[in-house]
């Protein structure tokens, strides 16, 4: 089945993992289907080792990431994708839903990561869909501290008085590279893109024991002393444009670029000129992809992933409809 025509936007089946801080919200909000409660995450499209999501629609159903990239290279990876990364897919996507706040964490970069658990980096960006009144999110310092201080504040059980905390609204965006530390707090729920990478080191987690298994949750201090950026930084959220029906960049790194494209007509979409694959995740209403004569139907709280072989689409808006445009 190696001919390229035969790939086509793919969908896949979302995993979805209970947290102790995970609500109700990506049922509610987002109408995903899941058994069981405190349901915080949906990952939308992975290649973790032991996590990896298959494709539910299509003549290529039940493949996963590897499978695709094994098979068919640069035609669904786009050929520098492949070059860089050979099957394995580089990205995670993710929906996140806090019920009540996540740990204080930091993730480190490819080398160390490779060096401690050989795995990618986590360099990784936030897109607020909804937030409670008061939401806020954790992220970075509010004032200059050294090593000694932050230990000292965090065997005081102190350290958010050192943390910079940002109320939150849906259409914020948060870059969030690696030595950064972060927390989503309780109310909030957003897309997560990042790299391909569940390594988490947890500084603080309010000394909360988790009713799954009557322990509190592990913490990875001595990992993450190493890792952390002491910088107090000028600004955290990520300002960007929003213009009707037209593309516009919101977080562009070396590791991954996004943009959002709002729409109320048709559009025509060119991808001749990207030698990448392209996720669409929706993020309002619901649109239809048109290829080669067949429709998809996109809604809000799904994702879609376009082969790097796909040159262009249409688009139809279903009303309005808001959509996250990430590639490598």
């Amino acid at each position: 089945m190696s001919a390229a025509h035969q790939l086509y936007p793919l969908k896949f089946q979302p995993l979805y993992k209970y947290r102790m801080w995970g609500g109700n919200k990506l049922r509610t909000a987002l109408n995903k289907a899941y058994e069981g409660e405190n349901i915080g995450e949906s990952w939308e499209i992975s290649d973790v080792q032991g996590d990896e999501t298959k494709v539910m629609n299509g003549a290529l159903a039940g493949h996963t990431l590897r499978s695709l990239a094994n098979e068919f290279k640069g035609d669904f990876l786009g050929n520098a994708v492949f070059e860089k990364f050979g099957n394995e897919f580089p990205l995670l996507i993710k929906f996140i839903d806090a019920k009540t706040p996540l740990s204080i964490q930091v993730h480190p970069h490819d080398h160390i990561a490779k060096e401690r658990h050989n795995s990618f980096g986590k360099n990784e960006m936030w897109y607020v869909m909804a937030a409670d009144e008061g939401a806020e999110i954790i992220v970075g310092f509010d004032q200059k501290v050294d090593k000694e201080t932050y230990t000292q504040k965090l065997e005081e059980g102190n350290i958010l008085e050192v943390m910079n905390a940002e109320k939150t609204a849906a259409g914020d965006v948060f870059n969030i590279p690696t030595g950064r530390v972060h927390a989503i707090g309780a109310g909030v729920l957003l897309a997560e893109i990042q790299q391909t990478s569940d390594i988490t080191y947890r500084i603080y987690d309010y000394n909360r024991v988790d009713k799954a298994t009557g322990k509190t949750r592990e913490l990875h201090n001595d990992l993450a002393i190493d890792v952390i950026d002491f910088e107090v930084h000028d600004s955290y959220k990520t300002n960007y444009d929003k213009t009707a029906n037209a593309r516009s960049k919101m977080v562009h790194t070396p590791y991954f670029k996004s943009n959002i494209l709002p729409i109320s007509e048709p559009q025509k979409v060119d991808y001749s000129n990207m030698d990448s694959f392209v996720i669409h995740i929706c993020t309002e209403g619901a649109y239809n992809i048109y290829f080669k004569d067949e429709a998809y139907h996109v809604k809000k709280g799904e994702s879609i992933l376009l082969p790097a072989k796909i040159d262009g689409i249409e688009i139809q808006p279903v009303g309005f409809s808001e959509i996250l445009e990430v590639h490598m």
